[in-house]
Order: C-alpha cells, then structure tokens, then sequence
C-alpha cells in the first residue's frame, strides 16, 4: 500500500514556516513599520500578506467550492492595516496550524481533486504546498533585504 501523501506535504509546510522564521529572524518589533520607499509593504505587512497568502491557498483548495477569492484588493485592505511584526507572526501561526490541520484531515483523493476555478488550471489541491512553497521563498528574500537595510544580518535560513 503506498504511503499517504499527507506526511510529506506536511512536512514541507513545516520546512516552509522554519526557514521563514530564521531567515526573518533579525528583525524585531522596532522594525515593524519600515519599508524601503513609499508604497511598498512594511515588514509587518510583508509578514501578515505570507500568512493572509497561506489561508487563501487553503480556503480556495478546501473551503470555497467556486475556488480561491480573488478579491485581490480586498485581501491587500486587510493586510495594510498590520502594524505589528507580533501580531504578523502570531496571524502566520495560526495560518500555519490552520494548514496542516486541513492538509491532515484530507484523503490522499482530496488532495488529487483540480482546484476549482481558472486560476491554477485544474492543478490538485496538493499543489498548494509547492506554490505556497514560491511564494514564502519570494517574500522570505525580500525581508532579508530589508533586514540588510536596516543595518542587520540575516541568518541563514537551511541551518
């Protein structure tokens, strides 16, 4: 009997969060405001738009039978009201935990369901771990730049 595929794909959930955290580790809550010019995201809000981001995924995998939200405007709205790194990274923990609880109480048929909607072409619900996957690397690279900015070094984030 082959072996479920939710171990693994939980597993990179974590691995994901893990490498988020330490690479995005230099940074406090002193720096929650800054942004590198007008108009970008704050590092705050960098941080609540990977968690927002991660709910999305599950939402539009899981819980919205027409498939993902795409009121784009709607959820960027919500994200700029973050102004707090600690409350960034607690809506990302939550977001994690929300996650791998939806993940793990799906059938390996679940997972292997399209995606419902246009946006992801049909692509099985487990490819949200791996586009999730792109999208935490993205922002994770961004915030070790801002990092640099202010003046600190970022850890590595594979130690």
């Amino acid at each position: 009997m082959p072996m479920s595929e939710q171990k693994p794909l939980l597993m990179m959930l974590d691995s994901q969060k893990t490498m988020f955290d330490r690479s995005t580790g230099a940074l406090d809550e002193g720096d929650s405001g800054f942004a590198p010019q007008e108009g970008l995201m704050t590092v705050a809000q960098q941080v609540a738009h990977v968690a927002q981001s991660l709910d999305w995924f599950i939402e539009g995998a899981f819980e919205r039978p027409d498939g993902p939200d795409l009121d784009f405007e709607g959820h960027m709205k919500k994200v700029l009201q973050v102004t707090s790194l600690a409350a960034a990274r607690e809506w990302m923990d939550r977001s994690w935990a929300r996650a791998k609880e939806a993940l793990a109480s799906r059938t390996d048929a679940d997972l292997d369901e399209p995606f419902a909607g246009e946006l992801f072409g049909g692509q099985p619900k487990r490819a949200l771990v791996d586009m999730n996957a792109d999208h935490v690397a993205h922002h994770r690279g961004a915030l070790t730049v801002y990092a640099r900015l202010l003046g600190k070094t970022p850890p590595m984030p594979y130690m």
